[in-house]
């Protein structure tokens, strides 16, 4: 601890380390263009002894990401050039997902909208009879996305509905284990686990770049008192952890509320307003960290601007169509995954402030400008979701 607190202090006095602090901190949370909208495909198997049906459905911009399906590179994709791609689209998926010794034959192909973008949809079919939870090797998007994730809805006759969440590096590595002349069937890359939406909340909040930014925002005066005179330091932890305690229960409700009602499919917000609306909520909190600009206290804005997080956590579970009870289940798994996963981001930097909070220019340095830097991002993310462009680097 000693030693930590030195390279703290060593932090705060040196102005080139400040400096580069600071813009480690941007460049962290600017690293991906569109920092929130996770990229998911879903997957709807069914087995019965006829054979296996699937629908796969995949986000027509991670397509885009992957084959540069925008021919003309005007920035939008038209039903020309998708139609014009789909022979390297299908070709594409299959040469990345196998499901135990089936051979896989598209039967239809379709594109749908929904809340939030265009899918390319391909419906797949094969002989074979399933007798157990399949083993699925699934690799899409590997070399262009590391953090997508296919979500799988597997349901065989008879049988309990299991969800399975595709990893495409677990997938790489179980390939790379492989003999190359094994017959034996290989372990699910992504087994049937009842906490697989734990693990993929905990994901989703750690990799939703614009969630975490928005909670630095609010941490940042964590270990301070606005006085007549300015910014005090608190003398004891108990003082910060309890407003903290306070500020997250309020963030943690809100979201919570909201993301059950997009899931339900109850209250749909498209994310043309969502994503901006988030952005705003990062510059707005990060702008009354520098000057006080709410007449209310900083609980209520957070419950207020927790609502609008919530609606961007929903599109996992939204577009399974799970039974009530597994999506009771996953919807609970989920939820406490993004708690855990806050939780861990809230102890490590209430922590840190807390060390740092005593050097003479802390209220610079670090409530300023992380405020400005935090601004900044906040608003070239609401520029780029406005105006569909790209102003920050992948």
């Amino acid at each position: 601890m000693r030693v930590f607190k030195h390279c703290c202090d060593a932090l705060m006095r040196s102005p080139m380390l400040r400096a580069l602090w600071l813009c480690a901190a941007l460049l962290g949370v600017c690293a991906p263009v569109q920092a929130h909208k996770s990229s998911d495909a879903y997957l709807q198997l069914d087995s019965a002894q006829s054979g296996l049906t699937l629908r796969w459905d995949i986000a027509l911009r991670d397509l885009d990401a992957a084959l540069d399906l925008d021919a003309d590179e005007d920035g939008k994709l038209t039903w020309a050039e998708v139609k014009t791609a789909w022979p390297r689209v299908q070709e594409y998926g299959l040469a990345r997902l196998q499901i135990e010794s089936c051979d896989l034959r598209v039967t239809e192909r379709a594109l749908e909208r929904r809340n939030d973008g265009a899918y390319a949809v391909m419906f797949l079919a094969s002989d074979c009879v399933l007798s157990k939870t399949p083993v699925i090797r699934y690799s899409l998007f590997r070399e262009v996305d590391p953090t997508h994730r296919g979500i799988a809805r597997v349901q065989r006759g008879g049988e309990p509905l299991a969800v399975l969440m595709l990893d495409p590096a677990q997938a790489a590595a179980v390939a790379a284990a492989s003999q190359p002349a094994a017959t034996t069937p290989a372990e699910p890359h992504a087994g049937a686990s009842r906490w697989e939406f734990l693990r993929e909340g905990i994901r989703h909040i750690l990799t939703g770049y614009d969630h975490v930014l928005f909670l630095l925002c609010l941490l940042l005066p964590s270990v301070m008192r606005r006085t007549p005179e300015g910014w005090r330091p608190v003398e004891r932890l108990s003082q910060a952890v309890l407003p903290v305690v306070g500020i997250v229960s309020a963030f943690t409700v809100a979201h919570s509320i909201t993301l059950g009602l997009a899931a339900l499919k109850i209250v749909s917000l498209s994310p043309a307003f969502i994503e901006p609306a988030i952005a705003v909520t990062i510059i707005l909190a990060a702008l009354d960290n520098v000057w006080p600009i709410f007449p209310v206290r900083r609980v209520v804005v957070t419950f207020f601007f927790g609502l609008i997080h919530g609606f961007g956590f929903a599109g996992v579970l939204a577009e399974l169509n799970l039974p009530t009870s597994a999506f009771a289940w996953a919807l609970f798994q989920f939820n406490v995954g993004l708690e855990l996963g806050q939780l861990l981001i809230v102890v490590c930097v209430t922590a840190l402030l807390f060390l740092l909070r005593q050097r003479p220019r802390y209220r610079v340095w670090v409530i300023r400008g992380g405020s400005f830097a935090a601004m900044l991002v906040g608003a070239l993310w609401l520029i780029e979701r406005t105006a569909n462009v790209s102003l920050m680097p992948i």
